[in-house]
């Protein structure tokens, strides 16, 4: 997921995608602990894009209340 990308969705959509890529961080520490877990980069690639989308939708409230 593209910074840019992300910055083209509304803050309404930012908070979907985010509550979606906080069950699959859930259910990659579940597979982690279980040892079922195949591709563990992707549990790096998530923790990134969930605070790449909290930076961006902290940037877009800080710029409608300014």
């Amino acid at each position: 997921m593209k910074a840019t990308d992300v910055r083209a969705k509304t803050l309404d959509e930012l908070g979907t995608d985010l509550e979606s890529l906080k069950k699959e961080q859930f259910n990659l520490r579940f597979q982690r602990a279980t040892g079922q877990l195949e591709n563990t980069a992707r549990v790096r690639q998530v923790r990134r894009d969930i605070a790449r989308i909290q930076t961006i939708m902290r940037e877009k409230r800080v710029a409608t209340s300014a």
